[in-house]
């Protein structure tokens, strides 16, 4: 009751509270200021750094890809402006409920949700996702217009076309999404922000020149996330455009002539090369891979038996049937096994001493007597049989090695398949038995286990064409950089197969142009009209072995993929040569027939196409 009645008590407890109330503003005031000079001075750099990233982010430029084009200038590969629909994380709220709202409205389809829910945990929270690529005029207007997805933007790309369609799909290739494995192949840093890479053909051999370089740029967002700034930091590189070997002419041609056949067709430059046709049929889409294959597209390819996907020409391996004797011929030649006068009698078949089983020859009859040049024109038989028999296998795989049959070509687009050339060693290896002279005979006329590409055959016929020069094919030609100059691309040097005696080379040569020209020729149908002189060689390959005692061969009586394949190889004109073919026909049957005539035409659109650019 003191302190009641006591004023000077109760001014001495109010002094004290008052002190204490001044002294815990003094602190509080003193600890903000401290807060705000942390902030705003010590570590202003810091949260301003901070404060923008919150508006402003740097990403990179995807450059643009560059161009592919044939020799002549004609597109094959190019670009177009397109749109894509992407997000941002960390400016939607719900982006379960914002994929919904864009499903509802149309934009995107249960596919698509899958997809972005799949790659969404590989950006960062703002990186824009990409949803939908490739967004119509009319979609993109109904997007702007309905302004009310936060964090969901339209923005532009280019987008990969290829303007012929299913033409030269194996040389180009095609582009299609980064898989992870892609990503662990490519330069991070430079495939920052990259959409698409080259998965086969051209696009994938030559994707880092393709792909050109990143630039960077800062992107600066609203509170809504809409782009409202962007600045260029480092502009990006266009990719390099390819100028290809091949003639798109020709190409149109020789798919045309294959139309609803299997097989394939190559034409290479015997001065430096180069691939002027390589084709390889049935042909498929390349567009259809570049946003993601349907489902119907998929299935389509995945189950065609004729597996459009295969490209015939550098991985398709046959027998070469016929169009082998000639490089059997140099061998026998070379070697000094026979002369250019060494003769052969041909009764319809070859038997080995001691051995019951009759090597039968394509004519019952038989040829008669014939000689080195006689056996090519006529394709015969049993000369091969009996120059097999005489160089034996090791001597035979030794001269065939030379023309590069057994080995890749390492021509510049991936996926080259080695074939295979036959040997002791090779049989022990691959089929645990001993080699029988046999399969010798067999081998000298292009059957047996020998198999090799169409690519191989032409680079072979190349070879012959001058006289044991041995090039490594090539399809890319030149390159050309973002400032408009033409590269040429460096060509290795050929390989001189040895040459013991030049005239061995003439008479082999000699012999293919009577294939053409003489009576009895194998192909000499196709002289007729010829504005231009052809060596050649053709072949008919067996698919499956007969027992030549108790069995025939009845064409119409097989199933349609258990009949000869159809060959022929040649190269024009003969004196100073500038082309060589190797075509291949699946189950077509007769070679002289079915493959040379094709081959005619293919070979006309080169020489006519020369005539009319000498013309004044």
């Amino acid at each position: 009751m003191q302190s009641i009645n006591n004023p000077q008590f109760e001014n001495k407890i109010l002094f004290y509270r008052l002190r204490l109330a001044l002294i815990f503003i003094f602190l509080l005031t003193a600890l903000l200021i401290i807060r705000i000079y942390n902030l705003q001075i010590v570590n202003y750099q810091y949260y301003l750094k901070k404060a923008l990233n919150n508006q402003i982010h740097t990403l990179p430029i995807t450059p643009s890809r560059g161009k592919i084009f044939d020799r002549n200038g004609n597109v094959l590969a190019t670009n177009k402006l397109a749109f894509k629909l992407t997000l941002t994380q960390e400016k939607t709220k719900n982006i379960t409920k914002t994929l919904q709202q864009l499903k509802q409205y149309g934009f995107i389809n249960n596919k698509d949700i899958k997809i972005f829910n799949q790659k969404i945990k590989h950006y960062q929270k703002f990186h824009s996702i990409p949803i939908k690529y490739n967004l119509n005029e009319i979609q993109v207007a109904k997007f702007l217009i309905s302004n009310i997805f936060i964090g969901v933007d339209i923005e532009p790309y280019f987008h990969r076309i290829y303007p012929n369609q299913n033409s030269s799909v194996h040389v180009i290739g095609y582009v299609s999404r980064m898989s992870k494995k892609d990503k662990l192949i490519y330069d991070k840093k430079n495939y920052l922000g990259t959409l698409f890479v080259g998965k086969t053909g051209i696009e994938k051999q030559y994707e880092t020149l393709l792909h050109g370089t990143n630039g960077l740029q800062q992107i600066e967002r609203n509170v809504n996330g809409r782009v409202i700034h962007i600045k260029i930091i480092k502009p990006a590189i266009t990719g390099k455009n390819l100028y290809l070997s091949i003639d798109l002419d020709m190409q149109k041609k020789a798919e045309a002539l294959l139309k609803g056949k299997r097989g394939s067709i190559v034409v290479i430059d015997v001065k430096n090369g180069e691939i002027l046709t390589l084709v390889s049929t049935p042909i498929y889409n390349p567009n259809w891979f570049v946003n993601g294959i349907s489902h119907t597209n998929y299935n389509q390819l995945q189950t065609s038996k004729n597996i459009p996907q295969l490209n015939r020409a550098i991985q398709g391996l046959y027998p070469p049937g016929s169009t082998i004797k000639p490089m059997v011929a140099l061998a026998g030649l070379e070697e000094g096994v026979i002369t250019n006068i060494s003769s052969t009698f041909c009764p319809g078949y070859y038997k080995l001493p001691n051995v019951k089983r009759k090597f039968n020859d394509w004519k019952k009859t038989g040829h008669g007597h014939v000689n080195v040049k006689e056996s090519i024109t006529q394709s015969c038989d049993v000369f091969f049989y009996d120059l097999a028999n005489k160089l034996g296998i090791d001597k035979l795989h030794n001269n065939l090695d030379l023309f590069n049959f057994g080995r890749k070509t390492n021509i510049d687009i991936p996926g080259e398949n080695s074939g295979i050339l036959p040997s002791k060693t090779w049989k022990k290896i691959n089929k645990h038995k001993p080699w029988y002279r046999g399969e010798t005979l067999i081998t000298g006329i292009g059957q047996g286990f020998i198999a090799v590409t169409p690519l191989q055959l032409a680079v072979a016929t190349t070879a012959i064409a001058n006289k044991g020069i041995l090039f490594k094919p090539t399809l890319l030609k030149n390159t050309q950089t973002s400032d408009d100059i033409i590269i040429e691309s460096k060509k290795d040097s050929h390989i001189q197969i040895p040459i013991k005696n030049i005239q061995n080379w003439e008479d082999v040569i000699d012999g293919m142009k009577q294939a053409i020209y003489a009576p009895k020729g194998t192909a000499r149908k196709l002289n007729k009209g010829l504005t231009y002189t052809l060596a050649g060689k053709t072949g008919t390959a067996q698919v499956f072995s007969l027992d030549n005692t108790i069995e025939q061969y009845i064409e119409e009586k097989l199933d349609e993929r258990l009949r000869d394949h159809a060959l022929f190889t040649g190269f024009a004109p003969i004196e100073n040569p500038e082309i060589a073919i190797a075509i291949i026909v699946e189950n077509a049957g007769n070679g002289s027939s079915k493959a040379a005539p094709i081959a005619r035409q293919v070979l006309d659109v080169y020489f006519d196409k020369q005539l009319n650019n000498t013309l004044p």
